[in-house]
């Protein structure tokens, strides 16, 4: 992502939203970005498209399918 503001790895997109937003990437949050990123009459979701195009919102749809992925994984207290 050296040159790119537009994270092109899942690490690099965490690192942007964790740390340059300072967003908590918690079940709630990923479970609602999830949902509004697959409504194609989502305003944020067509506007992600237009910018940056389908391929990259279905990328962004990954990561946050990993990131809930590897919160399911962590032991519940």
């Amino acid at each position: 992502m050296e040159d790119s503001i537009v994270p092109d790895n899942y690490e690099a997109w965490r690192h942007c939203i964790e740390v340059e937003c300072g967003l908590r990437l918690d079940a709630d949050y990923v479970r609602q970005r999830i949902a509004a990123l697959e409504d194609p009459g989502d305003h944020n979701t067509q506007q992600l498209v237009r910018r940056w195009g389908e391929s990259h919102r279905q990328r962004v749809v990954a990561w946050f399918q990993r990131a809930r992925d590897e919160l399911d994984a962590q032991p519940h207290s």
